[in-house]
């Protein structure tokens, strides 16, 4: 009689596949996003991800296919696809987050009179959903809108991070170690002390750790109902930098951020 028992088998149901196959799409579709405008080959998509290149090349002939990727005939890399432009001009929940708090990334822009982000914290990255330039003569710009960067890069993504249950924070310092590694002004305890200021003052200071040059202030915004997932930061070339700027860029911030949260807040 045949055994009542199923056969031991090593291959995974249908359902661990299917989810398998959706993770490594997603995590292609964020290789691509974050390598900007100059797109990504296959062999770096396929070392990024730590896949072999025929599966890499298979993952992304899909997403080809279904418009989420494309790949000019006169190009080796993929970019991002249309499909994705025209999902985003859907007026869903998030979209509309980001029209109310762009008014503020303006507002402070203007006062502060340099380049101000809009962050938005995406599983172990911060993307920036808004950017507003000051009135400054030297611009520094060293995010744009749309690219990702890890938590724990630069004053936003670092607020955002500092936001998190502390077993949270281990977890995503752990899982992005790595990631750390390509900027070699950031390491680990730095990022650790950088979470313990914002606790303590309420506000991330990078001074010098993604870029030589670079100054970053950042601050969540709060949320009563949930983590935040949102963050405003600065950034402005070191030579514009001074104590007063400091202070006064730091009362902005809060002054701006908490004038929306009551105006948000109010019935």
């Amino acid at each position: 009689m045949p055994s009542k028992s199923a056969a031991p088998t090593s291959t995974p149901p249908t359902d661990a596949r299917g989810t398998q196959a959706i993770r490594r799409a997603a995590a292609i579709l964020r290789h691509i996003a974050a390598a900007g405008a100059a797109g990504a080959p296959l062999a770096d998509v396929a070392r990024g991800q730590q896949l072999a290149r025929s599966t890499a090349h298979r993952i992304l002939r899909c997403l080809v296919d279904e418009g989420l990727v494309a790949q000019p005939e006169a190009d080796k890399r993929y970019h991002l696809g249309h499909l994705l432009h025209e999902l985003g001009l859907a007026q869903g929940a998030s979209a509309l987050e980001i029209a109310q708090w762009r008014p503020v990334v303006e507002a402070i822009a203007q006062r502060t009179g340099v380049t101000t982000y809009l962050m938005r914290r995406s599983g172990m990255e911060a993307v920036c959903v808004a950017k507003a330039d000051g009135n400054s003569s030297l611009r520094f710009v060293p995010v744009e809108v749309g690219q990702r960067r890890l938590l724990g890069v630069g004053a936003g993504a670092t607020a955002l991070l500092a936001a998190l249950p502390q077993a949270q924070v281990e977890e995503i310092l752990r899982r992005i170690a790595l990631g750390h590694r390509a900027y070699p002004r950031i390491d680990e305890a730095g990022v650790r002390e950088a979470v313990r200021y914002a606790r303590e003052h309420g506000l991330v200071i990078s001074q010098g750790t993604v870029a030589e040059n670079g100054f970053g202030m950042g601050r969540v915004i709060p949320d009563a109902q949930r983590l935040p997932t949102l963050a405003i930061s600065i950034a402005s070339h070191a030579s514009h930098v001074t104590e007063s700027a400091i202070s006064r860029w730091k009362r902005v911030l809060e002054e701006e951020i908490s004038a929306a949260c009551r105006e948000h807040a109010a019935p």
